[in-house]
């Protein structure tokens, strides 16, 4: 297109997220890919859905095709200021107290709650039953 080399920040293209004007970002440059929306195999809500944002990643994820990616240079409006892309940052759990997963011994002490009366009940059985047959 006509904009060829033009440096556009992220609100610039987050401006463009309708089916009407659909700007994505994508290694670090900028596709208008409105007139691709009905012609995209996943539906124009997935292009929809990525606007706004880096959709680097969810382009890689889904594995497109070399002549995908050839597609990609008629879209092609400018480069991507990537300094104005929020750093996205990485998860770190909050601390939590140590949890002792060796439980054996409350394991065993539960096992032989409900076993031991069950072996008396069946020794008072067996018991009964042999006194009667003698």
């Amino acid at each position: 297109m006509g904009n060829d080399g033009k440096i556009f920040t992220l609100a610039e293209v987050s401006e463009h997220n309708t089916s009407k004007d659909c700007w994505l970002i994508m290694h670090g440059k900028v596709y208008d890919v409105t007139k691709f929306l009905d012609d995209h195999p996943g539906g124009d809500e997935v292009l929809l859905s990525a606007t706004g944002k880096d959709a680097t990643d969810d382009f890689e994820d889904v594995g497109h095709s070399s002549s995908a990616r050839a597609m990609m240079d008629e879209f092609y409006v400018g480069e991507m200021d990537t300094s104005t892309i929020p750093i996205k940052q990485k998860y770190t759990p909050p601390n939590q107290p140590h949890y002792n997963q060796d439980k054996t011994s409350e394991f065993i002490i539960k096992l032989l709650q409900f076993l031991v009366p069950l072996a008396i009940l069946g020794l008072a059985f067996g018991l009964r039953f042999y006194s009667k047959a003698t």
